[in-house]
């Protein structure tokens, strides 16, 4: 099989042969149709992070295919199911935050495409009990998306409480920004977004946003209080400048949800009116498997859209330095079917 690895941090990924995985006690082999390319997969062949991958690996966290040999104890998915793994490769289901259904907080977790190897194959393994069945009529490629952008920013609106008609910043709209905004609208609130692209800006009143912000040209926390500030705010732009903007423009009782991992990232927060205003700031991590079946459910349903461009794998390197340009619309998905 093909696959593009990370042989060194900082260097371009390689396109290689290698054998098919084989799968053990509790794992699937999938048949890779498509993979997303998140910027998370970026940081991890950089080695951005202070936990680190252990190259040679395979990165991609949102691999969609079809289920081709199961292993021992496996019974379900099934032989010829399509399925999507998600970054949550593997939690221990027996910690707390495992049983208080926090399964993202897991400290044994298993991440895809970090500790162990992802989607950017033409095979992959998964563990069964985590690898999520895609509905019929979800394309994979729209699927590959939904399976960390989408269910990323659907879990952090759960995570900052949304209600209807609260205002809701997104800051950065981008793979994961314009589902954002969409999952903002569908809990009924009114969505202001912020962004430094026209394209991007654009995008986002096609989706429903009421308000676009450009923070090249505009104050982000002067405009969003100018609309009595925002209830909760979105950080999903990898810039640390970013966060000190929206977190700014938080009304009072509002809730910072910081989302994008910058490297090295660091954001100072002004103490009094942090204590002052009764604002709140806080972490999310992706989405457990049942976020990610709602988000499918979701998308069955034609309540989203995902925007994304197809490219064949051999593309990755292009791919990469088109995203850390900021020349991608939303999601690249590599197409595991495309030549060239």
């Amino acid at each position: 099989m093909k696959a593009a690895v990370v042989r060194a941090f900082g260097e371009p990924l390689v396109v290689e042969e290698r054998p098919d995985p084989e799968p053990g006690p509790g794992q699937v082999r999938i048949r890779v149709e498509a993979c997303g390319l998140c910027h998370t997969d970026i940081h991890a062949a950089h080695g951005d992070w202070p936990v680190k991958p252990d190259p040679p690996f395979v990165p991609g966290h949102e691999g969609v295919g079809v289920v081709e040999e199961v292993g021992e104890g496996v019974d379900g998915p099934a032989v010829g199911q399509r399925v999507a793994v998600p970054w949550l490769g593997r939690a221990c289901g027996r910690c707390e935050h495992c049983l208080s259904g926090r399964e993202t907080l897991c400290e044994q977790q298993v991440n895809t495409g970090y500790g162990c190897d992802g989607g950017y194959a033409e095979k992959m393994l998964a563990w069964a009990d985590f690898a999520q069945p895609v509905p019929d009529g979800v394309s994979p490629f729209d699927a590959a998306p939904l399976t960390c952008a989408g269910v990323t920013t659907y879990k952090a609106l759960k995570v900052a409480g949304v209600r209807p008609a609260q205002l809701v910043a997104v800051s950065g709209v981008g793979g994961l920004g314009h589902l954002a905004v969409q999952y903002a609208k569908i809990a009924g609130a009114t969505v202001a977004a912020v962004d430094v692209t026209d394209d991007k800006l654009g995008l986002a009143a096609e989706l429903g946003a009421d308000l676009v912000i450009d923070a090249r040209h505009e104050d982000v926390g002067a405009v969003l209080r100018q609309h009595g500030g925002a209830h909760a705010a979105l950080a999903l732009a990898v810039d640390d400048a970013a966060f000190t903007a929206v977190n700014s423009g938080l009304r009072r009782g509002g809730k910072l949800v910081m989302v994008a991992l910058p490297a090295h990232g660091t954001v100072q927060l002004p103490i009094f009116d942090t204590v002052l205003n009764g604002t709140s700031v806080i972490g999310s991590i992706v989405g457990t498997r049942q976020d990610l079946a709602e988000v499918f459910q979701l998308h069955a349903a034609g309540r989203t859209r995902v925007v994304q461009e197809t490219r064949p794998l051999a593309a990755v390197n292009d791919c990469i330095d088109a995203v850390l340009r900021g020349e991608v619309k939303a999601r690249i998905v590599f197409d595991l079917g495309a030549e060239g």
